[in-house]
């Protein structure tokens, strides 16, 4: 038995599940410290959706929010998630932007890089943990937990295996729907332990009101790390709370050493933030109620919003229960890859138009022919030859790992946007998001030129004065 570790996500999941991933830097730094000097395995802070938002959103500069964290939060390894050879994109990058990606990553802060496929094919992270081990970061090796007739511990076990023979440093669990039931977990958990010399951390949301007792399972099985959230934003599609669980395991052998009082003094800064946002509407309350769905669909949070949201612009949400039944049945059709971005986004999108035309496959989506394809790697189960014929024709997919067929592009990259690079990170900007990047490039440069015009005229009045 050995003390539990704790990794905040308050700075990206815990967020990124409830708000959509709108918190602002402002709003986060006059915390950091405190949240620095509780003693946490880590401070989840950049990746997944932040990125994004940080540019069509929020008008943040992603790597300068990541360096004003880091300058204050000097104690905590920070950590970030990244999709493999997805990074932060919804779609495969060449080689060399995975790389410098990774290398700009790390110097400009971030210690600890969760890396995951949404296949679970290893070959899509390979390039993201060699870049890690290369630029002295920790990569920590991750398993898309789901469940279907294939899934099974023996398969996730494989996966860690292998994931520690790439050099993983660690290996994480993702629970992204909830999914993980409690004797479950302890199963999972001790079978992994069985096999491999590396911590285990566990990641899960609360989505289907299963969390806490999750994690206690996953603890008597000898998990060494939990994500959890502090409260203000936590349960619902978010982690289970941080004070509530270092309570609980307080006194015990796996007592986590945190306190409780410290951590009451990070949740009373965050709780007025949390009721701006339900009074603005971006804070929904029925996001916090447990949902039996997530474990009969395995619908995550993030997905059954977008699926409200297309069924709301088609004027068909009386529609909404059949596209539930029918994205499990997608999945199925697919290889049964986890729910997890950007496979979630795809089989919804394909599930609702299913539903829509009242025919299935009448219309598919690129992505689906995809997946269906091989371009984004390897189903977890193999897809029916006939379902294959269906959706390719002729067309015959692909064997490799997909980034095998994608040329470098750094160099393209740097010459179409270096009119507006002001930073060497400004071309990984640029190549995940092009036309967010250039829209926060203008606007960027434009707020400089009104600064310089607006600072001219007041050394001109100071002349005259």
């Amino acid at each position: 038995m050995a003390k539990v570790k704790i990794t905040e996500t308050i700075l990206r999941d815990a967020h990124q599940s409830l708000i959509a991933t709108r918190m602002k830097l402002d709003e986060m730094l006059p915390a950091v410290e405190l949240l620095d000097n509780i003693g946490y395995n880590a401070l989840e802070c950049w990746g997944g959706a932040t990125f994004d938002a940080c540019l069509r959103f929020l008008n943040e500069d992603p790597w300068e929010r990541l360096r004003a964290i880091k300058r204050i939060a000097r104690k905590t390894p920070l950590q970030m998630l990244l999709r493999g050879q997805n990074l932060l994109g919804y779609k495969h990058y060449p080689d060399d932007v995975v790389r410098y990606f990774v290398q700009k990553s790390i110097a400009n802060g971030i210690d600890i890089i969760r890396i995951f496929d949404a296949l679970n094919d290893t070959r899509n992270i390979e390039v993201s943990i060699d870049a890690c081990i290369k630029e002295g970061g920790h990569p920590q090796g991750c398993i898309s937990y789901t469940t279907s007739p294939y899934h099974n511990a023996e398969i996730f076990v494989k996966d860690a295996k292998r994931l520690e023979e790439m050099g993983a440093q660690s290996i994480c669990i993702k629970d992204m729907a909830g999914l993980l039931v409690p004797e479950d977990a302890f199963e999972l958990v001790s079978a992994i332990k069985a096999n491999i010399k590396v911590p285990i951390e566990l990641h899960t949301h609360y989505t289907s009101g299963l969390g806490s007792m999750t994690y206690m399972r996953a603890i008597q099985a000898g998990v060494d790390i939990i994500d959890t959230a502090i409260s203000p934003f936590a349960m619902g599609t978010s982690q289970p709370p941080t004070e509530p669980m270092v309570a609980a395991l307080a006194g015990t052998p796996y007592d986590t050493g945190l306190d409780v009082k410290e951590l009451s003094k990070i949740s009373a800064y965050f709780r007025p933030i949390r009721e701006k946002y339900i009074a603005s509407g971006k804070l929904d309350t029925r996001m916090l109620c447990p949902d039996v769905n997530a474990l009969i669909f395995q619908v995550p949070g993030g997905m059954l919003s977008n699926l409200v949201s297309q069924l709301k612009q088609a004027g068909a949400m009386d529609k909404y229960d059949a596209v539930l039944e029918e994205v499990p049945r997608v999945r199925a059709d697919l290889g049964y890859p986890p729910l997890v971005t950007p496979t979630s986004q795809i089989i919804g999108s394909q599930a609702v138009l299913n539903v829509l035309a009242g025919e299935r496959y009448k219309t598919v989506t690129k992505e689906v022919k995809g997946v269906v394809a091989g371009e984004y790697g390897k189903t977890p189960a193999p897809i029916d030859p006939e379902f294959r014929k269906k959706i390719l024709g002729d067309r015959e997919p692909i064997t490799c790992r997909p980034a095998d067929l994608i040329e470098d592009k750094l160099p393209e990259y740097r010459k179409e946007a270096a009119q507006y690079i002001e930073q060497d990170e400004d071309v990984l900007t640029y190549a995940l998001f092009p036309q967010p990047a250039l829209a926060f490039f203008k606007n960027r440069q434009l707020q400089k030129y009104n600064y310089d015009e607006a600072h001219s005229d007041a050394q001109k009045m100071a002349h005259y004065i």
